[in-house]
């Protein structure tokens, strides 16, 4: 839903040093009513809980069941959808709405302007799925799974041409797979982006 955060993303929108929100409040946003979050305060909190991204420990918030992490193209896709309804009803997009979608589209490598948003929707949604429930067995029996984060990190750094070696160094936690396993995730990833760039090409 358009409500849905995308806490990778908001973590590199802090690195970047644009403001956040705390919780999505939709394209006209207001001061005080939905206050964002200042930067100051979000480094705050994450200086409270300890976070190393190698050893998949994070914050409180990962820890929820029911949160969804999305990619930058999932977040891109929506935040589009949204600001072409809020035009539609004569409705001004806040300015860190579009200071969010700006950064959005900047990374997003899985886009295609020639391809329907629902069809970009399924493609990003099909392949966040085939990604979270990736399951390799090690020789001891242990059953071995990608973390939400890892899910929307490699969709947002892979490319068509990423090999293992390179995933692995952007995304560290990944080394706890073996190199044929990490394959195969890059091979879901290089199909989902073939299909969407190549589209009405």
């Amino acid at each position: 839903t358009i409500r849905t955060i995308e806490l990778y993303l908001l973590s590199s929108l802090i690195d970047q040093n644009i403001p956040t929100m705390s919780s999505y409040a939709g394209p006209n946003a207001q001061p005080g009513r939905d206050q964002p979050v200042s930067n100051q305060q979000s480094k705050t909190t994450s200086i409270t809980a300890v976070e190393n991204a190698a050893e998949l420990s994070f914050g409180p918030d990962f820890g929820e069941k029911d949160i969804q992490i999305l990619s930058n193209a999932q977040v891109a896709v929506i935040l589009q959808m949204s600001a072409q309804s809020a035009l539609m009803r004569d409705e001004e997009l806040h300015d860190v709405y579009r200071k969010t979608q700006k950064y959005a589209e900047r990374f997003n490598t899985m886009k295609n302007p020639e391809k329907e948003h629902q069809e970009l929707v399924d493609e990003l949604d099909n392949l966040q799925g085939a990604l979270t429930t990736f399951r390799k067995e090690t020789e001891d029996g242990k059953v071995m799974e990608l973390h939400g984060f890892e899910v929307a990190a490699l969709m947002n750094l892979v490319a068509t041409d990423t090999m293992v070696e390179e995933a692995v160094a952007l995304i560290p936690s990944l080394s706890r797979f073996p190199e044929s396993a990490v394959d195969e995730i890059l091979d879901l990833i290089r199909s989902t982006m073939i299909r969407i760039v190549s589209y009405g090409s």
